[in-house]
């Protein structure tokens, strides 16, 4: 197998492994009712197969960053995929609430060591060519919503077709595959001489997670409950006592002047508010499918694949393309201000609404404003970071849009709730709570666009021929 052709295969692995990350959240959701049956879940705690996953997954992404970086990012990816391994068959296995919570946290641990160290590679692989990085980071992006298009796909399958804990096994086979190819495809890399910050480490870990338990769990329990200001309170005291740490010591986890770094600060916003605009609408057209227009999981998860195809389409052929000749700033901001346009658009949906009419058209405009946002915000806060704290930086962005994604989700889920969303059987209450939702994502999304505008620094001009993803100053 000659270099080159080895860099795209390890860039499949990559793909493959973002693909997964994201799959593991939402091939769930169709199996929940059989799982919550099988396992004695009340309906208060059934969420918990879904949060126990995020919390541990952005609760440990800059840990797993760090780690990238001191341990080396080859190795971190291995860890990350037998750690999966291990979460996933016994997830699949448990046969009692608490087991099935405890697996589904490790797997998160496996996504929060993988994510990080895949994008190093990432970086590794095609850092030094910035034509080929910007078509290797779309391929990379596109892998995120075919995954969460295919989890639900796939769970309607594998729940109606064979049973529930084949959703939890179909990673096995997988992650065994992907750890007999890494060392094969994936460059050594280096370790890098410096001690771990445990109490810092600790300190984030608690204080991320705590953030996101109190966000995911606030709609359950109501925002002006004193257990979620209370869990907030204690997420904000952690951060802040992180932040005292990194300050005071040598080696810190996360560099505080990091953020020093043109841009990089400026796209973590960026990809804090898409996530907090996107995950929103992809779950609630979702539930609108369902349970307004009455499909079923199957054709609700085939639904989604003309948004998802576009997506994957713009990230691969159009996103390179149109950041080589505007460069990254204008198309975060053309991004995401498109995305808010197509949320407006949907949330103009109907009780008897038609697929065709209330949710094609405007998802397909919403996809399209996501494939111009993702990329370069992407590339932009990963590449304005020094090459030896690739690790930190990709762990940054990971942790950025998956926090968004999950305050976004959980304060549009209340929203919603307000708005009638929890009036089930009631489609123009349904509906109603479902359009509050899509304006409150917009409202992000044009807010994304505006902030971008400001902080975002304009990359010099560049060509087609030699187009540099990233401005670095």
């Amino acid at each position: 197998m000659s270099s080159g052709s080895k860099r795209w295969w390890a860039l499949g692995l990559i793909a493959l492994a973002q693909f997964m990350v994201i799959m593991d959240t939402s091939i769930i959701g169709v199996a929940l009712p059989r799982i919550q049956a099988d396992l004695g879940f009340s309906p208060e705690n059934l969420s918990w197969v879904f949060n126990a996953y995020v919390v541990a997954f952005g609760g440990l992404l800059l840990l797993g960053g760090r780690l990238s970086d001191l341990l080396g990012a080859r190795r971190m990816f291995a860890a990350g995929w037998l750690i999966l391994l291990i979460g996933s068959a016994v997830a699949g296995l448990a046969d009692s609430v608490s087991v099935e919570l405890a697996a589904r946290a490790v797997q998160g641990a496996g996504a929060a060591l993988i994510a990080p160290s895949a994008l190093t590679l990432l970086m590794m692989l095609f850092g030094a060519e910035p034509k080929e990085l910007t078509r290797a980071l779309a391929l990379y992006g596109a892998a995120a919503p075919a995954g969460g298009t295919a989890g639900v796909f796939l769970g309607g399958v594998i729940t109606e077709y064979i049973s529930w804990p084949w959703v939890f096994y179909i990673n096995v086979p997988i992650a065994a595959l992907a750890l007999l190819a890494t060392p094969a495809l994936m460059p050594t890399g280096g370790t890098r001489r410096g001690s771990l910050d445990v109490l810092g480490a600790l300190t984030v870990t608690v204080g991320l997670g705590a953030a996101v338990y109190g966000v995911v769990r606030a709609p359950e329990v109501g925002w002006a409950s004193g257990q979620t200001w209370l869990v907030l309170a204690g997420a904000v005291v952690a951060l802040a006592a992180f932040v005292a740490i990194q300050a005071a010591r040598r080696e810190p986890l996360m560099r505080l002047s990091i953020f020093r770094a043109p841009n990089l600060a400026a796209a973590n916003v960026a990809q804090l508010l898409l996530g907090a605009a996107w995950i929103p609408m992809w779950f609630f057209l979702n539930l609108y499918l369902q349970q307004v227009l009455g499909y079923s999981a199957f054709p609700s998860g085939a639904a989604l694949l003309p948004m998802t195809i576009l997506i994957m389409i713009g990230m691969i052929a159009l996103a390179p393309r149109a950041i080589a000749r505007f460069g990254p700033k204008p198309m975060v901001v053309t991004g995401l201000a498109i995305l808010a346009i197509g949320l407006g658009w949907l949330s103009l949906v109907r009780p008897d609404g038609i697929f065709t009419v209330d949710v094609l058209p405007a998802s397909l405009v919403a996809a399209l404003g996501m494939s111009l946002a993702f990329i370069p915000s992407l590339s932009t806060a990963i590449s304005s970071a020094r090459p030896e704290e690739g690790g930190l930086a990709s762990g940054i962005v990971n942790t950025s849009y998956q926090v968004g994604s999950a305050l976004g989700l959980a304060a549009m889920t209340a929203v919603a709730s307000s708005a009638g969303a929890d009036r089930l059987g009631d489609l123009p209450a349904l509906t109603d709570g479902y359009s509050a939702a899509f304006v409150g994502a917009g409202i992000i999304a044009a807010a994304g666009a505006v902030t971008a505008g400001i902080t975002l620094r304009r990359a010099r001009r560049q060509t087609a021929d030699h187009a540099e993803p990233v401005s670095v100053g």
